[in-house]
């Protein structure tokens, strides 16, 4: 049987250093195979006897030298397959994509308008991706970090994951992927539902306690309901659950604090043009986590 391949997309940013830092983890965690990919348009043919001086892709070579350097200190008995691409990025990943188990890339802080405005390679891998897609910032260490964190007196928060839940149909491939991740690292699972209140929530004088308590209960008991039978196939697993009574954006954004990783649900969709859902669009460039983004029937 041949081993899953982690791919990794690198084009010379910090970002995509700390993303072949991310997969090499990974890789090891699973035994798999690291594929550090360069996609450059401009790749030259070269024959075997073609002098250093007249060798068009150095800075290509060179480039994905410099990540198997920085992975190779860490991982020295992981298998590591170095591959230029003669091809624009998008294309390349989304290829190298289909024949992973997942593919990690470098990301931005951006704001949404500058990720449609700049086109954003991130973006629209992460759209038109049938594989799961995680994005790393700069700076990542795989230790837990948040916002904040800088003050002596804010508490730390354990090592977690964090899953966003949508309810409105099956989640299959994001549960499969976020109880695997939490059990693979031996760490707790927090899964998030965030919700607006309904109008019956409501009363002259504001919110209707009653009313909002029976609310969420009621989505707390099939938020439960859909996670039964992923905590009976994964045991090893705590879960900790959390409904919400925000905007699913900003509760996923706030429970994300003090996550190892943070898994998101995109709905898979036909259309040419690549679509990501607002809540795993503002977790790609709010959270400072890595961001897996999963490709399913339902988004969070």
């Amino acid at each position: 049987m041949e081993p899953e391949v982690i791919t990794v997309g690198l084009d010379g940013s910090a970002e995509s250093l700390a993303a072949a830092r991310w997969a090499a983890d990974e890789a090891e965690r699973r035994r798999a195979v690291l594929r550090l990919l360069h996609a450059w348009i401009l790749l030259a043919a070269e024959g075997p006897d073609t002098p250093p001086d007249r060798d068009q892709n150095a800075g290509a070579r060179r480039l994905v030298e410099e990540a198997l350097d920085e992975v190779r200190a860490d991982h020295p008995d992981l298998r590591i397959i170095e591959d230029l691409v003669g091809s624009e990025a998008v294309p390349a990943l989304l290829r190298a994509a289909e024949g992973s188990r997942l593919l990690a890339l470098g990301s931005r802080a951006l704001t949404a308008w500058e990720s449609y405005v700049l086109g954003d390679v991130s973006l629209e891998v992460v759209g038109r991706a049938g594989r799961p897609v995680v994005l790393v910032r700069e700076g990542w260490s795989g230790r837990p970090a948040f916002r904040g964190a800088e003050a002596e007196d804010v508490p730390v928060p354990a090592p977690h994951l964090v899953v966003g839940m949508g309810l409105k149909g099956p989640c299959d491939a994001l549960l499969s992927f976020a109880f695997d991740a939490a059990a693979r690292r031996d760490l707790p699972l927090h899964a998030v539902h965030g919700v607006a209140l309904p109008v019956t929530a409501y009363a002259p004088w504001g919110i209707d306690p009653d009313a909002a308590g029976q609310f969420v209960k009621e989505r707390d008991e099939v938020l439960r309901e859909t996670l039964r039978p992923w905590r009976e196939r994964f045991p090893g697993v705590e879960v900790a659950v959390t409904v919400r009574t925000e905007n699913p954006t900003r509760a996923l954004v706030h429970s994300a604090p003090g996550a190892v990783l943070l898994a998101v649900g995109r709905r898979r969709r036909r259309a040419f043009a690549p679509r990501v859902g607002p809540v795993a669009h503002a977790a790609m460039h709010h959270a400072v986590c890595p961001v897996a983004v999963v490709p399913d029937e339902e988004a969070a």
